[in-house]
């Protein structure tokens, strides 16, 4: 049980042990990586797995030349690409009998629905600096039968975006002390900026609201 134990820790803080695993194990961390993203962003039941603070981390060690800058981009888009469709895949072929089974969280469902609605498509973008909404976001666009052709080019650029600022900021400002210590803080941060701009829809329909109803 103790084995079980350590290794559940090691996958879902992989993180704070990355340094070690690429000491220990070199060129296989970038599979691992892989893997860690391909089933944050592909399955709805893994939203805990370690995201943002994953790449960030890889970015930074990326910085002491321990990975290399480059794989790592282009590795971490395809998995982050790959994840999103197979996730709207599932979503488009069992989306709705998994949420009547109550195999997912419908609370998540709800959030992301009401997301989707206010944005449509560019949510797809924006969901990806959205920890937990990131991976029911393409779901959502799963259910609600959204074509995948529509889908594909959201979701290969929110991948590109989200993989190359989570690593460069990794790797500019990842082995700063107060930044890699405050990471949780930096994260707040982008999320904030990302729902700006729905935020700025919420207040224009409200203002828009109010003037109609006193003109009643």
């Amino acid at each position: 049980m103790e084995i079980v134990k350590n290794f559940i820790d090691l996958i879902l803080h992989l993180d704070q042990h990355l340094l070690s695993f690429v000491q220990h194990y070199g060129s296989l961390t970038y599979i691992i990586l892989l893997v860690i993203i391909l089933l944050e962003t592909g399955l709805v039941v893994t939203p805990f797995l370690p995201g943002d603070s994953l790449i960030f981390t890889a970015g930074a060690l990326s910085a002491l030349h321990l990975l290399n800058f480059y794989v790592l981009f282009i590795l971490l888009i395809i998995a982050a690409t790959l994840g999103d469709s197979l996730n709207y895949l599932i979503g488009n072929k069992l989306g709705r009998k998994l949420i009547k089974s109550q195999k997912i969280n419908s609370k998540y469902i709800r959030e992301t629905e009401d997301f989707y609605k206010k944005k449509g498509p560019k949510f797809i973008v924006l969901a990806r600096f959205i920890p937990i909404i990131r991976t029911f976001a393409p779901f959502v666009a799963g259910i609600g039968e959204m074509k995948y052709s529509k889908f594909i080019p959201y979701n290969i650029f929110g991948a590109t975006i989200w993989v190359g600022l989570m690593v460069s900021l990794g790797y500019f400002f990842g082995n700063i002390p107060v930044i890699k210590n405050h990471f949780g803080l930096l994260t707040i941060g982008i999320i904030f900026v990302s729902i700006i701009p729905i935020i700025v829809d919420l207040f224009k329909k409200f203002s828009k609201e109010s003037k109609l109803k006193q003109n009643l």
